[in-house]
């Protein structure tokens, strides 16, 4: 598989490793966005991963050069309803994720069940915690986004989620579900979830130990959407919308 990296930095870069090692090719790969849709039209597939303001041109050149693309940039979604709807109207081909980690997608999963059992024990108050490294310039990080979203979809106690960055000490609204975000060193990705009640707390966590994962995944994600059209997430392709 002929495989273009649209965005080579750290990610792109462990991305090939991968790809590599299992048998792909890398045949286009490029950190800025100096590139036509002519330079992709030889490829199978492409994976972006680049900066929310890139996202958008840069998915739309995949479409122009109608190849499949896969999509880990974050910050991007207040595109996503016309990305997708030319998406489907063009028969074009998305695969995008706020995280491509089998075991990070494994959590959304829990993550949306515990929401549905708390529901009917307001005494636990739920908060959020993400942590990663001082180069990601979003924040709340897209995991964190999705996760809060899922929460809120099951809890009535909770209208909105809010940011936060560590260290603030506002006082909480209680109608709001709290994410605090921290930006530090070299940290690959941590999450936490807790309801926190007067005698006691659940907590649930996911860390990553490296890139490794998200690069697995995202090449996972680059050999499944291969021959297929529409629009896809990590959770069509592990069979949890089946």
């Amino acid at each position: 598989m002929k495989i273009g990296l649209i965005g080579y930095g750290k990610m792109g870069k462990a991305i090939e490793e991968i790809a590599l090692k299992s048998g792909h090719q890398i045949d286009f790969k490029i950190s800025n966005p100096d590139f036509t849709s002519d330079d992709l039209k030889h490829l199978d597939v492409a994976i972006e991963f680049t900066s929310p303001e890139a996202a958008v041109q840069n998915i739309y050149k995949c479409f122009d050069a109608n190849i499949p693309v896969v999509v880990g940039t974050t910050g991007w979604y207040d595109h996503f309803k016309e990305i997708s709807n030319f998406a489907e109207a063009e028969n074009r081909s998305l695969f995008y994720a706020t995280n491509f980690s089998v075991g990070v997608n494994l959590f959304f999963q829990l993550n949306r069940q515990l929401a549905k059992l708390m529901n009917n024990y307001p005494e636990y108050n739920p908060e959020m915690f993400e942590a990663h490294h001082i180069q990601k310039k979003d924040a709340p990080s897209g995991t964190a986004i999705t996760l809060a979203e899922d929460i809120l979809k099951s809890l009535d106690r909770k209208n909105k989620w809010v940011h936060r960055e560590a260290g603030n000490i506002t006082p909480d609204n209680p109608f709001d579900l709290n994410i605090e975000s921290l930006r530090e060193g070299e940290i690959p990705g941590t999450h936490t979830i807790t309801y926190r009640g007067e005698v006691d707390e659940i907590v649930i966590t996911h860390q990553a130990f490296n890139r490794s994962g998200f690069a697995r995944g995202a090449v996972k994600a680059a050999e499944w959407i291969v021959g297929k059209k529409g629009v896809y997430t990590m959770s069509d392709m592990m069979g949890f919308n089946n």
